[in-house]
């Protein structure tokens, strides 16, 4: 399983890129690989402000279907629209190619509850 260490993670399997007051957020190898073959991403939330932990959209795979959790608080700014139109992207390149949204974020503070990669690496087991 791929944890890149310059990453934060959430309880939640998504992970968060932070430059300087805004974020990249995608979810995690360890679940790209848990939920299988992605077929369809939403994501409906482009400028909306959310709460920490709020929902920014969901996944569709093959296996199942899973909501998307916002790791901080703050406002949606942007999608990966290659995603929309190749959703494999997220199991092919979760950490790159299949980044889902960017994001402002309100307090930066709220980073430092988030796991390192090491401690995410451990909560996967």
């Amino acid at each position: 399983m791929n944890c890149p260490a310059h990453l934060k993670y959430t309880k939640d399997h998504e992970w968060i890129l932070v430059e300087g007051n805004t974020a990249t957020v995608g979810i995690t190898d360890y679940a790209q690989d848990a939920l299988g073959d992605i077929i369809f991403v939403d994501i409906s939330t482009i400028g909306k402000a959310l709460s920490a932990e709020a929902t920014f959209g969901a996944v569709d795979a093959v296996k199942t279907a899973s909501d998307l959790f916002i790791p901080v608080a703050g406002t949606i700014t942007e999608m990966n629209t290659q995603i929309e139109a190749d959703p494999s992207l997220v199991n092919t390149d979760p950490y790159g190619a299949g980044w889902m949204v960017k994001m402002t974020i309100d307090n930066i503070a709220e980073i430092d509850r988030l796991m390192s990669a090491e401690q995410y690496a451990a909560f996967v087991g």
